[in-house]
Order: C-alpha cells, then structure tokens, then sequence
C-alpha cells in the first residue's frame, strides 16, 4: 500500500515539473534569432563596417570619392551644334533662292565694273551710259546735277587710283524684289574747274580715300538680268 502511494506521489511531481517547464518556456519565449543583443553589444555600440549606413545594405567604398557632377555649360552642350548662320548670309541665301543666277562673288565683279562706269559717266555728263544703269529717282538726280554743272559752265574730273576694294554690307527681299547693298573703297582724284580752266573745288594733286554706300536692285521675276542702282552715299 505504501509503495502504491510513493508512485503515485512521483507521478504528481513529475506531471507538476512538466507544468513549471512548459510555464517557464512560456514565460522566457524561445529565441528565434531577432532577440536584441545583450547590452554592450547594440548595433549602435559594435564596429560598423566601412561605408555602411543604417537601415540599409548599401556599402560604399571608402577609396571612392563623391565628387560633385560640374554642370555643362551652355557653350559645352552646344559644342557640336552647327553655329546660327550669320543675318547676311541668311538674307543672300534668300535673294540667292529667289534669283538662280545670283553669286556674292559674280555680284560684287559686276558690281564693281558698275561703280567705275558710273562715277566715269557722271564726271564726264554721259546721261545716256547712266540711264540703263540708274533706277527712275537716281538718274533724275544725276542728270539735274550734270545739267546744273553744264549751264554753269563748270567741269568736272574724276580719276580713280587703282580697283576699288568691294563688300557686301547687307542684303534683302522687298516681297520680289532683291536689294544689296555694297560698301565700296576707293581712291580717287576729283576737280571741278570753270570756264577758264581754275579749280574752283578738289585739289588735282589729293588723293582722296572715299567709301560710298550703294544699294542695287533687281526684280527676281523679271527677264532682264541687270540690277539698278536704288541709293547712294557716302561714309566719312
């Protein structure tokens, strides 16, 4: 009877040590592998590795240097780009599209050759060469002034040094109509005598450098080939 009663007793304590186990587990949890560090071993308080930021897995070299990206410039950015075309070649582009035969180069020869029979005729009277070369307005003025200076009984002389140097200064179109205009250089010898024979202006032992402003006109949709003069004057 004795006996029975101590297996039973060891029975009880076992199933109660069973119990306080369970408990206890209960109690204390189970690790799992996220448990904080004890302290003195916080991430915080450990050696980071070189580069490493937290939160993240990111690790930056620690020989690598940020340097800040210079920021490309307007001229950089355009290095390759074709620069704007200048407004005088854009305007002889135009004329030029405008009118099939017209070169800058062709222009200013026959422009030039025009400068020196023109400056020839008018010194000499010769209305009859300036017409065909003269816009309407122009020759109106021209011929008023060799008729002035032939009713005064006044002569004119004009000798021209060498080629004058000719430029394209600036180019347009007037709805069909082609203007140019030409700044030409040049050296020149001018005398107006009278009757007698006195010079009565210019000084026929002067060379004088004079730099005219010429426009010259064209109709782009007409036959005739020739340009006109529009305009004259001179820069000091």
């Amino acid at each position: 009877m004795g006996e029975g009663l101590q297996f039973i007793d060891l029975i009880f304590f076992a199933m109660v040590a069973v119990f306080l186990i369970l408990r206890l587990r209960s109690v204390l949890g189970r690790r799992t592998g996220n448990e904080r560090p004890p302290p003195g071993m916080m991430p915080e308080d450990a050696p980071r590795e070189p580069g490493r930021r937290d939160g993240d897995n990111v690790i930056e070299l620690p020989t690598r240097r940020v340097i800040p990206a210079k920021p490309i410039a307007e001229s950089d950015h355009d290095a390759d780009e074709p620069e704007p075309e200048a407004p005088l070649q854009a305007a002889l582009r135009q004329v030029a599209a405008a009118d099939r035969g017209f070169s800058p180069s062709g222009f200013m020869a026959g422009a030039g050759a025009a400068f020196e029979v023109i400056i020839t005729a008018f010194a000499v009277g010769d209305k009859a060469t300036l017409k065909p070369l003269l816009n309407g307005d122009v020759f109106a003025n021209f011929a008023s002034a060799i008729d002035a200076r032939t009713e005064a009984g006044d002569v004119a002389e004009c000798q021209l040094i060498g080629q004058p140097t000719v430029e394209i200064v600036d180019a347009e179109m007037r709805g069909r109509i082609a203007v140019v205009t030409v700044r030409f250089t040049s050296e020149q010898v001018n005398v107006v005598r009278n009757a007698n024979g006195a010079v009565i202006d210019g000084d026929p032992d002067h060379i004088a450098r004079v730099v005219d402003l010429w426009s010259f006109a064209r109709d782009t949709r007409s036959r005739d080939p020739n340009w006109s003069l529009i305009e004259t004057g001179s820069v000091e």
